[in-house]
């Protein structure tokens, strides 16, 4: 039985390719990173040793979160364009269900026990559904007066934690009872997030990234309440203007596996910053690739998601100007690959077999 381990042309020859490449299975004990094309229909995977593309999921108009069964049999996918959770075969990359939903979906999260997949309604009276994995079927929403984005579950399976960009609120959602155990409001649109777990596995504090702020929030979990708020550093910097991206300066975050360091990405400096854990220091940042074209200023990556490999060696972000995932050796602390993906890629996720 194999297990997960999380770490939050239009040439006929190009079409068989891809659909050669949507064959291929990942064996046990191997590593892939999914990450979902938000103006395309498909998921490109790629595998961490290689950093190749292994495996292309098509057939999902704007596809948003990813996450994935327990055993590793299952990947679920958000699909905007129908309002479903689609359901699909992780070997062979088919789908094998659409689980209609309440709304428009954003991002997902699935517990730790592989029970139920989490969804964000992106309504304005939205809230979470969520969907119950062995009839796949809606189970339940619960209704949040808010128009939600991202979603995650806490390490210890306890708690699922939600932001709303629109109407700026943090929510918190005790998975025993379904029921909504705190909240917290924002001056700022809530985006994406990622979690710093204590020695016994339960949520020290979790790390949020803010609408117009070039930098990130802290909420220390126990006290339920904003702590902190840290900025970027004005350098490196130059980037994220003409791009248009002047609200949302960061966009993507993640806690090492060894929970030791934060990394998070700059549209304004391009970069990927990075901070020691417990303290928050800057330890420096990681550049990342950008766009020159004669005659104009060079364009930036527009980082956004990222994910940790389970050994914590690579760190992979998503560039959604220029198509590609960036691989980050993270002792080296630089970028060791860029992968071509798809249009606009954002989420993105690991799934590790055992």
């Amino acid at each position: 039985m194999s297990t997960l381990v999380r770490i939050h042309c239009g040439g006929l020859g190009s079409l068989c390719i891809v659909l050669a490449l949507a064959a291929l299975p990942a064996s046990a004990g191997e590593v892939r990173v999914y990450a979902t094309n938000s103006a395309g229909d498909n998921i490109h995977v790629i595998d961490p040793a290689t950093n190749k593309v292994v495996q292309v999921i098509g057939g999902i108009e704007t596809p948003h979160g990813v996450d994935f069964a327990p055993d590793g049999t299952r990947v679920y996918v958000s699909n905007e364009a129908d309002s479903t959770l689609d359901v699909v075969d992780r070997k062979t990359g088919k789908i094998v269900k659409k689980v209609p939903l309440s709304g428009h979906p954003n991002n997902i999260a699935v517990t730790r026990d592989g029970s139920r997949v989490i969804i964000c309604i992106a309504e304005d009276k939205g809230g979470l559904d969520i969907v119950d994995t062995r009839s796949l079927t809606l189970a339940k929403t619960v209704p949040l007066n808010g128009r939600m984005h991202n979603v995650y579950v806490t390490a210890d399976g306890k708690y699922a934690y939600a932001g709303s960009v629109r109407h700026k609120f943090l929510t918190v959602l005790d998975l025993n009872t379904e029921q909504v155990a705190w909240d917290i409001k924002f001056d700022k649109g809530v985006r994406p997030m990622t979690m710093e777990t204590a020695p016994d596995g339960s949520t020290r504090r979790i790390f949020i990234q803010l609408s117009d702020l070039s930098g990130f929030a802290v909420v220390d979990f126990a006290q339920r309440k904003e702590v902190a708020r840290i900025q970027f550093p004005d350098q490196p910097n130059g980037y994220g203007t003409a791009e248009g991206r002047r609200e949302t300066p960061s966009h993507g975050l993640a806690v090492a596996p060894d929970n030791k360091t934060l990394w998070v990405t700059s549209v304004f400096a391009n970069a990927v910053f990075v901070y020691s854990l417990p303290e928050l220091k800057l330890l420096g940042h990681v550049a990342l690739p950008a766009l020159k074209l004669p005659g104009r200023a060079a364009i930036g990556a527009l980082p956004n998601w990222a994910t940790f490999t389970p050994d914590g060696r690579l760190l992979y972000v998503t560039n959604s100007a220029i198509r590609s995932v960036s691989a980050i050796d993270t002792k080296a602390m630089k970028v060791v690959a860029n992968i071509p993906v798809g249009e606009v890629p954002k989420r993105i996720n690991t799934l590790a077999l055992r």
